[in-house]
């Protein structure tokens, strides 16, 4: 037991928290402990009776069969990669804009009238997961074709059509849509042409502050560099290039050293 929970504290907590939430609120339903009707959003169970928990069950409710198993495999997936890499040593930023993202999905699913936003999710987490990845990328679909992962969301909108019908393809297009505007709108015109700094550290994209306490993370930006998670890091030429204005020498003084056969 101590070597499963030291393998589970490895994972990222963001995406603990949503593995985690997937399987308290799924299993129960599927075990028949607790009515999906309990679990489902629908506005007048919120706004009229106050039920509030089912803003937050509404997107952890998975299909009641085998294809649970997979949503739950790509939510982890996804959103480990983006937790590792792209929001790596910032977690409370891919909370707080992970948290907005649900807040757009809810909006966005209002006029189709959706009552479960769990697939609406997945592929949100998925357009962005895609959209970050480097360029050339391939991936499988269903360990059967290798397709560019560009190619992937549309893939799943393909499979969501041919297996839900048209109301499972809504939700997906509602996910696509929130997810390419969380891709514009925090990381700018893309990694390649400095996403990261035009649009990560501006305004909204940050976390508030006791959510970053919440996290334990200290996060400073300056006009030189950005520091993150207690260390500043600045591009090579701009490191020479203060060195020279300042009159220090960088590096390690070699001296000038004796030809071969000198004693």
């Amino acid at each position: 037991m101590a070597e499963i929970l030291t393998e589970i504290r490895k994972i990222p907590p963001v995406t603990r928290f949503l593995v985690g939430s997937s399987l308290s609120v799924t299993l129960p339903a599927i075990l028949n402990l607790v009515s999906p009707w309990r679990l489902i959003f629908t506005s007048q169970a919120v706004i009229q009776n106050f039920e509030f928990w089912r803003l937050y069950t509404s997107f952890f409710l998975g299909s009641m069969n085998l294809n649970y198993i997979f949503e739950l495999a790509m939510i982890y997936r996804n959103s480990n990669m983006l937790e590792s890499t792209h929001y790596e040593r910032r977690s409370s930023d891919y909370a707080w804009q992970l948290f907005l993202a649900g807040l757009a999905l809810v909006a966005v699913n209002r006029p189709i009238q959706s009552y479960v936003h769990t697939r609406a999710l997945l592929h949100t987490l998925t357009y962005l997961m895609c959209s970050l990845s480097p360029p050339g990328a391939l991936t499988s679909v269903m360990g059967l074709i290798t397709i560019p992962v560009a190619y992937f969301p549309y893939a799943l909108l393909g499979m969501d059509l041919l297996t839900g019908g048209t109301s499972a393809a809504a939700q997906c297009v509602s996910g696509m849509l929130v997810g390419h505007a969380w891709w514009w709108l925090v990381w700018g015109s893309g990694i390649g042409s400095g996403g990261v700094e035009q649009g990560m550290y501006a305004g909204w994209g940050r976390a508030p502050a006791w959510l970053k306490s919440w996290f334990g993370e200290r996060e400073e930006y300056g006009r030189a560099g950005s520091r993150r998670g207690g260390v500043q890091a600045f591009a090579p030429r701009q490191r020479a290039e203060e060195a020279a204005a300042s009159g220090r020498v960088t590096g390690h003084n070699w001296g000038s050293g004796r030809r071969l056969g000198e004693s």
